[in-house]
């Protein structure tokens, strides 16, 4: 299955903030649109950055409540690791689990065009062995 599949099925909204916003306007957008991770850009369809709740906590740990009221520019990861629409999901894999990332944003020429999450890769591979149990089964009785 290709990532462009899963755009397909899920949408291609991606949820942005500008690196000016403060992490505490960040925590709520994270609760408001319900999501792990946040892209950041300054122009809606650029990539700049992405930040998820783990940095806010990792760094909340480290600076304390005065961390609410800096930019998301001073906590993002600004080296983010993407894909394109064309990849297949099953190269994402060892990508996401030797990095430990749980969204990649998805970019075709540039730009961004969806993203995808490490629930979006399980779910993908869970209907995939799905599909080939129900052949199987359907190969046994036939």
């Amino acid at each position: 299955m290709r990532i462009s599949e899963i755009l397909r099925r899920k949408g291609a909204d991606v949820v942005t903030i500008v690196p000016e916003a403060t992490v505490r306007e960040l925590l709520g957008l994270l609760a408001e649109r319900n999501v792990g991770a946040v892209v950041v850009s300054r122009g809606g369809g650029t990539l700049d950055g992405i930040v998820s709740e783990r940095d806010i906590v990792r760094r909340l740990h480290k600076v304390g409540a005065a961390l609410l009221d800096r930019p998301v520019a001073d906590i993002m990861t600004a080296v983010v690791h993407t894909c394109s629409p064309d990849d297949h999901v099953e190269s994402l894999r060892p990508t996401m689990t030797e990095h430990r990332i749980r969204h990649l944003p998805v970019l075709r020429d540039g730009r961004m065009v969806g993203i995808v999450s490490i629930g979006d890769v399980v779910k993908s591979a869970i209907s995939e062995l799905q599909t080939e149990r129900e052949q199987l089964v359907h190969y046994l009785q036939g």
